[in-house]
């Protein structure tokens, strides 16, 4: 499918938006409408500035029917530039989705919203002081996003903004990445390393890391800025053994200065990797919450998706962190996995409620490119969006049943049914890192390979981020440039 732009350049927002209807095609820019072929599949997309307002007009032709469609919209007084490329790019995919949905007539819950953050836009129009009438009205008109998913993004912007407003200014949030797994999921995208594969890395980038904590430890100091929540992801953390988990964590309790933090989580992960003496080490630690992800309670499920454990070993490494006092675990699991039916997906949330976790996170299945999964794709039995849907609202009433309320959101590229992931919580117990990360309020620093520091500047709406290198041993080798690029920190002092 050819593409011609004229008056704009949003082409990422462009083939974001024909992805959603033209799943398999193959997309191709060209600089001249005179390259279109009569015939053929193609769209051409023009933004004209027309005084005090703006018009679209967009032509779709595909398999022999063409359609068109033309959006505009006025405004009153002087706008900054920042605010005329975002109604522009948001008319630009009104206009494209409206045009491709008479051709292709998709239900897409979150209409144009491609984002992976769609809560933000509620969080503008919060701030403008809008009614839930009036950003329902916005999200409907503007963005044809659903009734069922507007209600979901209110309910959790207002659940993330009672968190937002009780951060300070000064406070940060710190995440530490292990990219050390015991095998590799069939669903996974990530830079993570089985563990008898990169065994030998293991101890040296634990080194690395310990570096690096020191050194941004000082630039904490420096900042005169406070931690408010402790994030080690992966990766698989628990990976490690007992004594590389208590170097690690050591490390961190002596370097950093955490009287002051509201929260410690680390993401154990696999139940296979949990155990007394691990657990142990936490419990020496500020270790305040803990993620233990079964993914699904389906055993024939756990072994096509690559997990060694079983249900059982999931209930066991559960009631193993509740009997050593740790009180605050989350649950992840994934709707849509591979052959999973509703029933299958039904009983996984029966399963582990009964554990009566505090958090349950439900992911939806997404196809990565870099996954195994998208590699052999052809092998396996993708589930349907309709039933993915199915899946996600019986999962909204399941948890409300439950007295867990939806507390954060976010979504995927290749997403399926352009579906979303919620985070579901009991009363007050919201994870902290998990509503800074994804509503980008807090300036996070990302310590370990593959780590994104975001520098913010709330007051101008500003982000700077310091990237880390993604491979271990790239990681290794090159920590004193990693040490170097946090030092750009102190040129963020705003």
């Amino acid at each position: 499918m050819k593409i011609f732009l004229q008056g704009h350049e949003y082409k990422y927002d462009v083939e974001n938006i024909v992805r959603l209807f033209f799943i398999n095609e193959k997309i191709e820019f060209i600089d001249d409408d005179m390259n279109v072929e009569m015939g053929k599949d193609y769209i051409i997309s023009r933004l004209n500035r027309d005084g005090d307002g703006i018009i679209v007009d967009t032509l779709v032709s595909f398999r022999g029917c063409t359609k068109e469609d033309r959006v505009q919209q006025r405004y009153d007084g002087v706008i900054s530039s920042l605010e005329f490329s975002r109604r522009c790019k948001s008319l630009v995919k009104l206009s494209l989705y409206r045009t491709a949905k008479q051709l292709v007539p998709l239900d897409i819950p979150w209409g144009t919203l491609t984002g992976i953050r769609p809560t933000k836009i509620v969080h503008m129009l919060m701030e403008e002081g809008k009614s839930d009438d009036e950003i329902h009205a916005v999200l409907s008109e503007q963005y044809d996003v659903s009734y069922e998913k507007i209600q979901l993004a209110i309910e959790v912007a207002k659940k993330e903004r009672k968190i937002l407003m009780e951060s300070q200014p000064d406070s940060i949030a710190l995440y530490i990445g292990i990219p050390f797994c015991p095998t590799r999921c069939l669903y996974c995208s990530f830079v993570s390393n089985s563990v008898q594969r990169a065994q030998k890395f293991i101890e040296p980038y634990i080194e690395a890391l310990k570096k690096e904590i020191k050194h941004t430890s000082d630039i904490i100091r420096d900042m005169k800025w406070n931690i408010e929540s402790v994030y080690i992801g992966g990766g698989t953390p628990t990976a490690l053994n007992p004594e590389q988990l208590d170097r690690l964590l050591y490390a961190l309790n002596k370097d950093m200065d955490l009287t002051g933090i509201k929260e410690f989580t680390v993401e154990a992960g696999r139940p296979d990797t949990i155990d007394k003496e691990k657990l142990c080490v936490m419990k020496k630690y500020p270790v305040s919450r803990l993620s233990i992800n079964p993914q699904t309670m389906n055993l024939d499920t756990l072994r096509t998706i690559g997990r060694l454990h079983t249900p059982e070993d999931i209930v066991h490494s559960f009631n193993l962190a509740r009997d050593l006092g740790f009180d605050n675990i989350n649950m992840d699991v994934i709707a849509g996995l591979p052959g999973e039916s509703v029933d299958m997906f039904k009983n996984t949330l029966v399963q582990v409620q009964k554990l009566d976790p505090e958090n349950i996170t439900v992911h939806t299945m997404s196809i990565k490119r870099a996954s195994r999964l998208h590699e052999k794709i052809e092998e396996y039995t993708l589930t349907h969006g309709n039933v993915v849907e199915e899946m996600l609202s019986y999962t909204q009433k399941f948890m409300r049943d439950c007295n867990k309320h939806p507390y954060y959101l976010y979504r995927q590229k290749n997403i399926l049914g352009n579906l979303e992931n919620v985070g579901y919580c009991k009363k007050d117990r919201e994870c902290i890192y998990n509503i800074q990360i994804m509503e980008e309020k807090q300036t996070i620093l990302a310590l370990g390979c593959g780590g994104v520091t975001k520098v913010v500047d709330i007051n101008k709406n500003r982000i700077e981020r310091i990237f880390n290198v993604k491979d271990v041993e790239e990681y290794i080798h090159r920590i004193d440039e990693m040490l170097e690029r946090k030092n750009r920190i102190y040129d963020y002092r705003w």
